[in-house]
């Protein structure tokens, strides 16, 4: 079992940029695939990224670009940094980890873009 803690969350203006950090509670090297998928009020929850254990990557085509995903297995953390944010990303963000044990999922962080 894994338990995710996200961070780095927060309100920012429109332009702006903020990088979420996922910590896992124990080594990720053996999670094949890692990710940050999003929900914003009203909708439901959405991909944002994923990365592989071999460090290919996947994006939702329209975030490609502005969002970048990386992990880092020394640390044990997964990370989304965030560019050009628009008001349209105003969302909680979920850190999610798929391994041969199971699915998990973070409590999640908030990020609110406004002016």
């Amino acid at each position: 079992q894994v338990q995710l803690v996200e961070s780095g969350g927060g309100l920012v203006q429109p332009g702006g940029s903020l990088r979420l950090s996922c910590a896992a509670s124990r080594s990720i090297f053996s999670i094949d695939l890692m990710g940050w998928y999003r929900q914003a009020p009203g909708k439901e929850r959405e991909l944002v990224a994923t990365i592989s254990s071999d460090g290919s990557t996947l994006y939702v085509g329209s975030l490609k670009g502005r969002f970048t995903i990386s992990r880092d297995n020394t640390k044990n953390t997964v990370y989304l940094q965030m560019n050009s944010l628009k008001p349209e990303d105003t969302a909680v963000y979920y850190c999610y980890a798929r391994s041969l044990q199971g699915n998990y999922w973070g409590q999640g962080t908030q990020v609110t873009v406004s002016s």
